[in-house]
């Protein structure tokens, strides 16, 4: 009897595991484009403004473009571009703006500047850095004597290699 519960209880957990899958699998493809959606009138004007907004990070998301992101703060950035594109302003006036006002992290790719040497020497103040613990460990290494084997060790070695046994496999019952 305890058995048939199991099962039937079994039973139920799949099928409600089933059964959200389907409620909740439609809801998982319904998903908006990688990229935003274009929502001034002159396609010109647009692609310049995604171009631009391609080149500015999200700073909601950090990881992401404003082009790209669905944060209400890159909507509104997008929307500020657009309106100063669409007001004459060059994209280097855009650019300014946005850096006077977020400061260089809005930049995927930041200027090289005294705040951001470290960003752009970093890695490669690392890779050095790893390449010469290597080069002084390989040094280290090949100054290190080998260890050296007795002539008992050497014996025992030998006849492991050769499959006879050693003296201590032979002593043991």
């Amino acid at each position: 009897m305890q058995v048939d519960r199991l099962d039937v209880c079994a039973a139920l957990r799949r099928a409600t595991a089933i059964a959200l899958f389907t409620l909740i699998a439609p809801f998982g493809s319904i998903s908006a484009s990688d990229v935003a959606q274009p929502m001034a009138d002159d396609p010109e004007l647009e692609a310049r403004v995604m171009a631009l907004a391609r080149d500015l990070r999200c700073l909601v998301c950090q990881n992401e473009s404003i082009a790209e992101s669905r944060a209400p703060l890159a909507v509104d950035l997008r929307a500020q571009v657009r309106e100063q594109l669409g007001a004459g302003k060059s994209e280097a006036d855009v650019l300014d703006f946005l850096v006077s006002r977020y400061g260089d992290f809005v930049l995927y790719k930041p200027p090289f500047r005294a705040s951001t040497a470290l960003l752009w020497l970093g890695p490669g103040f690392l890779l050095l850095g790893g390449v010469g613990w290597l080069l002084f460990r390989l040094r280290r290494r090949a100054e290190e004597p080998l260890p050296q084997l007795s002539d008992e060790e050497r014996r025992r070695a030998r006849a492991l290699l050769e499959g006879a046994p050693s003296d201590s496999q032979e002593q043991q019952p």
